[in-house]
């Protein structure tokens, strides 16, 4: 079992054997350095709110959510809203906000994000690759340098959500992330699967692995939860929850389940096209659950913000 980062055990441990983190833990690099913190402090003041989309599972539909998360936050315009993608090896966020092809702008006071609309920014490893072709063949230290780069030197301004759509997995990105950020304040994470056992055996180690760094639990988001039929409207279940899908881990683990989102085949196709699936299908049974989520996270971050001033 991991000791966690923060024990001192961490990278010394029988379990640590074999981890891919083992020399990283063991020289104490996920302890965030005091010049660096003070550095990311700093640029990172204006953030009202963070929130980490992860799944130790691909294909669930994370960086999907991540983006009508933040169109969703978005909605509202007097909120301003930035999305940083952090999956270096496979960015999905240009293609899905339509900003595929768009590059990375230099000013005085740092990198620029490309936006959406004006009250939301995006960042990602795709705006820096001369085609969205390009394979990304970086070793963990030069991922982990990107994500600090992202954080440190660009001009994010005054935000009130950073939304931070991540790989899947539990590794270089997951810890650089959380250590970076333990330098101001993550609200928490929300954690995507779907519905079928396969799924939910890596979203368990996902929750473990925020049990370890301390990072805290929106809730979980089961998507793929049954179809919809557009004309009768009977729902089937396509990936069957034979173990009691997401309801039952949460349960198990005692997180929230923020909601359930059935397939919608529109949902492929707007982000296919760099459009908003909340916009295009307002009254989808699928758009009402994400109306639902999206709240739910907003009333968590809300309260969450108020008890850190109540302490202070």
């Amino acid at each position: 079992d991991c000791p966690g980062t923060g024990s001192t055990q961490a990278g010394r441990a029988a379990a640590c054997q074999g981890c891919p983190n083992q020399r990283l833990c063991a020289a104490g690099a996920t302890a965030p350095d005091p010049a660096e913190a003070a550095e990311l402090r700093e640029r990172l003041r204006g953030v009202k709110h963070t929130v980490l989309v992860l799944s130790g599972k691909g294909g669930v539909g994370k960086s999907t959510f991540s983006a009508l998360l933040a169109h969703g936050l978005a909605a509202d315009e007097t909120k301003q809203v930035a999305l940083l993608d952090i999956d270096i090896c496979g960015p999905s966020i240009p293609k899905m906000m339509g900003l595929e092809g768009e590059q990375v702008h230099q000013s005085g006071s740092g990198w620029s994000p490309v936006y959406v609309e004006e009250n939301l920014g995006v960042m990602s490893a795709g705006f820096l690759l001369s085609s969205p072709d390009d394979a990304v063949i970086w070793r963990g230290p030069k991922k982990n340098g990107l994500i600090k780069q992202f954080l440190r030197d660009v001009d994010w301004g005054e935000i009130d959500y950073l939304i931070v759509d991540t790989p899947p997995g539990t590794s270089d990105e997951h810890l650089s992330i959380v250590q970076y950020l333990s330098a101001v304040h993550i609200d928490g994470a929300v954690i995507i699967t779907t519905p079928q056992e396969i799924s939910l055996q890596d979203v368990r180690k996902e929750i473990n692995f925020c049990h370890k760094v301390k990072l805290p639990i929106i809730g979980v988001v089961e998507n793929m939860s049954g179809f919809i039929c557009p004309k009768c409207k009977n729902e089937s279940q396509i990936f069957p929850p034979t173990t009691g899908g997401a309801e039952k881990m949460c349960q198990n683990f005692n997180i929230s389940l923020l909601g359930k989102v059935p397939l919608d085949p529109q949902i492929g196709k707007s982000c296919d096209r760099g459009q908003s699936f909340l916009s295009e299908a307002p009254e989808s049974p699928a758009t009402l659950s994400y109306r639902n989520i999206i709240q739910r996270i907003q009333e968590y971050c809300d309260q969450h913000r108020f008890q850190e001033e109540k302490i202070i």
